[in-house]
């Protein structure tokens, strides 16, 4: 796994090729699983081989994942490995031409339509994990009141603190210590509305 690092993109080709709802979920599963080949992420997502790798190979070459060490196995297989922690876009990277703005929001709204089924998913398969886990598992809406600032130092205080979560995540994980670890999501956003 890459240091923590974040990968803001601001080229309109790239986040058009992270906008593919495919690409999405490979890159979720090579980063949950570290590294891994073409058929390794197949059997996750279940779709062909050759189209995997296709994608990988497109996700490649926007620099968003990038060859890794051979892993196990015999050698003939191409390892990956995403390039960062994070990835992430801003709105004031788009605002320049309105065709810019408005892929943004479609890729966007790919995004949140993607957070909504996995959560729906979870959902779904509730009952099919522990007491424990079904606890632990949270849904929350928090109201506010701030100025952009305030929102800006809010979102940047989450960053940190979920970097600091990943870090032990990732810790506990190479040292070995996978008992009772599962992949977690945490989906976030914040943005103003009016009543």
């Amino acid at each position: 796994m890459p240091a923590d690092k974040n990968h803001r993109v601001k080229d309109i080709d790239t986040l058009k090729a992270l906008g593919h709802p495919l690409r999405i979920k490979l890159y979720r599963a090579l980063f949950m699983a570290g590294t891994a080949t073409a058929s390794q992420l197949a059997d996750k997502v279940d779709e062909a081989v050759s189209l995997v790798s296709y994608h990988l190979r497109k996700l490649s070459a926007h620099g968003v994942i990038e060859e890794a060490e051979p892993g196990s196995g015999d050698g003939r297989e191409r390892w990956w490995r995403p390039v960062s922690t994070t990835l992430s876009t801003r709105d004031e990277d788009w605002r320049d031409a309105p065709e810019r703005a408005a892929v943004h929001t479609a890729v966007s709204r790919v995004y949140a339509r993607q957070w909504s089924e996995m959560y729906q998913e979870y959902l779904d398969l509730k009952e099919t994990w522990s007491d424990e886990w079904r606890g632990a598992s949270f849904s929350s809406e928090f109201l506010f009141t701030l100025t952009a600032g305030e929102l800006q130092e809010f979102g940047r205080d989450l960053d940190e603190l979920a970097a600091k979560w990943r870090e032990r995540g990732t810790t506990a994980r190479e040292a070995g210590e996978t008992q009772g670890r599962e992949n977690v999501v945490l989906h976030v956003n914040g943005f103003p509305f009016r009543t």
